[in-house]
């Protein structure tokens, strides 16, 4: 299988030894996003809703450069700092990936204690080409 490292501008550059996606055959599979700003490197202002927004505008924006989109991803799996902002990132999750039972992605969700820069979410996901 083919192996390449997706790159973007339209996500936040990785900030260590890692790439922002790997694509290989016909899946890709990102890094974990958070909710910093791609241009600004920034957390973005506010709380968990538009810190989800914004970690899905990252992914979103590292399957496309990837040749793949949100509506094709097959698992994700989302890091919260606090399991309390469940109900608020779901909901911006669904405005995202719909409601259809046939489309939906699996998913797992966790509670952690610290995330990255101290965001209050982060999401990576697998998705097919």
């Amino acid at each position: 299988m083919t192996r390449s490292n997706i790159t973007t501008d339209g996500a936040p550059a990785a900030i260590g030894p890692y790439a922002q996606g790997v694509r290989v055959g016909n899946l890709v599979f990102t890094a974990g996003q958070g909710a910093l700003d791609p241009i600004t490197g920034q957390i973005v202002p506010g709380g968990i809703k538009e810190q989800t927004a914004r970690t899905l505008e990252n992914l979103k924006a590292v399957l496309e450069a990837g040749g793949s989109s949100l509506g094709q991803v097959v698992k994700a799996t989302v890091f919260l700092k606090d399991l309390n902002d469940f109900a608020p990132m779901n909901a911006v999750y669904a405005s995202y990936f719909g409601t259809d039972d046939e489309t939906l992605p699996a998913r797992t969700t966790v509670e952690v204690s610290r995330l990255p820069r101290n965001v209050l979410v982060e999401i990576e996901v697998v998705a097919e080409v």
